[in-house]
């Protein structure tokens, strides 16, 4: 099942997409107008996962052509982050020195997930422009992530139990300021500027789509510079549960983003920035497409 938010006759939606991806049903979803506007899916994805009925249809089907996506859900909090959770990422982001005492050393690994947060008022959706922060800063990088999105919650949830909370996953891109990112020695500033976290185009339920075993693509212009299978995280998806839990109740509708592959922008030389009139387009297998295009204030 494929979930979508979208903006239609003025107001956020939510609805069921089609196996094709090419229209979207609308959903009569339960509460008032108020919380789908704020969170999109949040609410559908907590009524699922108490056990309610999916709700009727509401409306004639869309074609995708003629709505505007949002976010598939916006979190009550804070976006969960992982940093550095490919091997070979890690070995180019210390090398870069864009990751002061947070990144590993050289060749080697994190001891435990690098976990940090952004807020979630900078999501936005797939099709959106990432505005470039003018002065602010002139290092903005991309970065191609799965998002793990949680269904049931927990408290000390251990890693072979995790996979029974996963509500479904989408894709992310973590958009980040490097030399903010340098200058704070702490990263939420530098990933959590206005519409640095583009997300979507939707919601896939973990029974259509494994996690654990996927392909995580990014190109940038049309060039191919991310691409690795999930397989290759550093601590996978029951890990990251599991760490996170371990002292923080998660949530239903908390989203996880899983970390990136190598190949963001610090990872040449000289480093690769995005620049105004870019378009960055991620794809995951079994999910679908995240495309932005890149432009000035």
């Amino acid at each position: 099942m494929k979930i979508a938010s979208y903006w239609w006759g003025g107001r956020r939606q939510v609805g069921l997409v089609d196996d094709a991806g090419a229209s979207v049903t609308p959903l009569a979803c339960a509460g008032t107008d108020a919380p789908v506007a704020r969170h999109g899916a949040l609410a559908l994805v907590e009524q699922l996962v108490d056990g309610k009925p999916l709700p009727r249809a509401n409306g004639t089907r869309l074609p995708l052509s003629t709505i505007r996506l949002a976010p598939p859900l916006t979190p009550r909090r804070n976006v969960f982050c992982v940093g550095v959770n490919y091997r070979a990422h890690a070995v180019e982001f210390a090398r870069s020195g864009f990751g002061g005492q947070s990144a590993p050393p050289p060749q080697d690994r994190p001891e435990a997930p690098v976990i940090f947060s952004k807020v979630p008022e900078c999501l936005i959706g797939c099709g959106d422009p990432i505005v470039l922060p003018g002065s602010l800063s002139t290092a903005i990088d991309y970065e191609s992530e799965l998002v793990v999105v949680i269904g049931r919650g927990g408290r000390g949830i251990p890693a072979r139990e995790a996979m029974a909370h996963v509500f479904g996953y989408t894709v992310f891109n973590d958009v980040t300021a490097r030399d903010l990112q340098r200058r704070h020695r702490q990263w939420l500033i530098g990933k959590s500027l206005d519409g640095f976290g583009p997300i979507g185009p939707w919601i896939v339920t973990a029974d259509e789509v494994d996690g654990n075993d996927t392909r995580v693509r990014g190109w940038v212009n049309g060039e191919l510079r991310q691409d690795a299978r999930t397989t290759d995280l550093i601590f996978t998806v029951p890990d990251l549960i599991a760490a996170i839990s371990a002292g923080i109740t998660l949530q239903a509708g908390d989203l996880i983003a899983t970390g990136t592959p190598a190949g963001v922008g610090i990872g040449f030389d000289p480093p690769r920035f995005l620049a105004a009139g870019d378009t960055v387009r991620i794809e995951i297998d079994g999910i679908g497409v995240l495309e932005n295009p890149v432009r000035d204030p």
